[in-house]
């Protein structure tokens, strides 16, 4: 009966118009300016908490663009420094696809860190840190990161083995992946074509 009768009170218009509203009016979103142009306006967050790995790994730095929504996985070890963590930034990020313009993250120590702060500022950086419980900021790379938690769930049971030997499996999946937001693959949106793969993604060409 409790259940009725918060379903008949959940639909009756009379009852939903003579509620009180005691919380403050809801202010307007504020999202973030769309990007112009593919890896320029990027936001990174950290997967931690996982299990260590025989490489010593224990985490993974989640890296996306917001235009193409195209991400990078890397693995890393909780505890290593910020100069550490720069030059994996500068060897797998800023050689391969430029200096960003801006950088949205949270407010991690890393992200915060005066060595960080001042690599930023010199490559002309703009770093921008979310506050809490704004997901209009760095909702992209949480969301992101659920995905990459359900894809290593999936290939942990299915192989076995450590997290961190199919991370470059899961980082092609979810790249080739189709995405509702931008009606196609990362990879299409990144390089303007589908990835060639052995396995048929598409109708088109040889199955």
């Amino acid at each position: 009966m409790k259940r009725e009768v918060a379903r008949f009170v959940s639909k009756c218009l009379v009852c939903q118009q003579v509620k009180a509203e005691h919380q403050r009016t809801a202010g307007l979103l504020q999202p973030l300016p769309i990007p112009e142009w593919k890896w320029e306006h990027l936001t990174m967050d950290f997967v931690t908490g996982l299990p260590r790995t025989q490489r010593g790994n224990n985490t993974i730095w989640v890296i996306v663009d917001r235009l193409t929504k195209s991400a990078r996985f890397l693995p890393f070890r909780v505890g290593q420094s910020t100069e550490v963590l720069a030059e994996m930034y500068m060897k797998q990020i800023v050689s391969q696809y430029g200096v960003p313009v801006s950088i949205v993250s949270d407010r991690d120590t890393r992200f915060t860190s005066h060595f960080w702060k001042s690599l930023q500022e010199s490559l002309g950086t703009k770093l921008k840190f979310s506050s809490a419980y704004h997901p209009q900021t760095d909702g992209q790379s949480e969301r992101t990161i659920q995905t990459l938690e359900d894809m290593l769930r999936a290939c942990t049971l299915n192989f076995g083995g450590a997290w961190d030997d199919h991370l470059h499996l899961v980082e092609f999946s979810y790249n080739n992946s189709y995405h509702n937001s931008i009606k196609m693959a990362p990879f299409e949106a990144l390089y303007g074509r589908k990835c060639r793969s052995p396995v048929c993604w598409t109708d088109v060409g040889e199955k």
